[in-house]
């Protein structure tokens, strides 16, 4: 299944609270040869498979991605 757009869910801290950032397809394909997907900002990169599996992009130096929970197709 693919959609031009996704919520990444990220948990952050100790306490599991989470963070939502909506992504839209970039046209550009990731290391992986699958679509590449980015916030508004452009900080938020991630490479989305068919199968709904997630790598996160570092979009600039010393970035250290944090852990995706769960993605979540949006229409």
């Amino acid at each position: 299944m693919s959609s031009d757009r996704y919520e990444l869910v990220f948990s952050e801290g100790p306490d599991m609270s989470e963070d939502v950032v909506v992504v839209t397809a970039t046209g550009q394909a990731g290391p992986g040869g699958h679509p590449v997907y980015a916030d508004a900002t452009g900080i938020v990169r991630a490479e989305i498979s068919d199968q709904e599996e997630v790598r996160v992009l570092a979009s600039g130096g010393g970035q250290d991605p944090a852990r995706v929970v769960r993605v979540r197709p949006l229409p």
